[in-house]
C-alpha cells in the first residue's frame, strides 16, 4: 500500500539523495586517489612498504615518472640465470619495464599503479648488461622494482 507524500516533503527526499549521491562519487573518486602529491612523494618511504628489499637482490630502482620520459638503469656484467622482476606502483594507470640484454629484448611487463605486485620470471642466457626502462603515459605516477635470482 502506498501512501502519498507531500510536495514538500517529496523535494526534501529528493534533495537528500542528491546530497548522498554526490558524497558517494566524492568518496569512490578518493579511495582511488593516492594518498598525497606524486610530486612530493617520498620515494623511499613508500618503497619501504610498498615494495621492500628481498633478499638476494641484485638490481633495484625506485623513482617517480613526472612525465612520459622513461626512466634507465643499466647493470654492466650481469650474470646469466633465471632470476624474478618484483614490480609495483602508485598513482594511477599502468607502468611498463623494459627489460633487454646487450640491447636484446628479454621482455616487457605491466603493471597496475593501485600499489599491487606483479612478478615476472627472466632467463638471462648470457652475460652481459642489463637494462630496465620504466616508462608510462599515466604519468605521474611512483614505481619499485627489484630483481633476485629465483628459487
Amino acid at each position: 500500500m502506498l501512501f502519498p507524500i507531500s510536495r514538500r516533503a517529496r523535494a526534501v527526499l529528493q534533495r537528500a539523495s542528491g546530497v548522498a549521491a554526490g558524497a558517494a562519487v566524492v568518496l569512490s573518486a578518493a579511495a582511488c586517489s593516492p594518498a598525497g602529491s606524486i610530486e612530493s612523494a617520498d620515494v623511499p618511504a613508500w618503497q619501504a612498504t610498498a615494495l621492500p628489499s628481498a633478499e638476494g637482490t641484485v638490481f633495484e630502482d625506485a623513482g617517480k615518472i613526472l612525465n612520459r620520459d622513461p626512466i634507465v638503469k643499466t647493470a654492466p656484467g650481469f650474470g646469466p640465470g633465471t632470476y624474478v622482476l618484483t614490480i609495483t606502483c602508485d598513482g594511477g594507470g599502468k607502468a611498463f619495464f623494459d627489460v633487454t640484454l646487450d640491447g636484446a629484448r628479454l621482455t616487457e611487463v605491466g603493471a597496475a599503479c593501485n600499489g599491487s605486485r606483479e612478478t615476472a620470471r627472466i632467463k638471462v642466457p648470457a652475460a652481459g648488461t642489463l637494462r630496465i626502462s620504466t616508462s608510462s603515459v599515466d604519468a605521474p605516477l611512483i614505481y619499485a622494482y627489484h630483481l633476485a635470482p629465483a628459487a
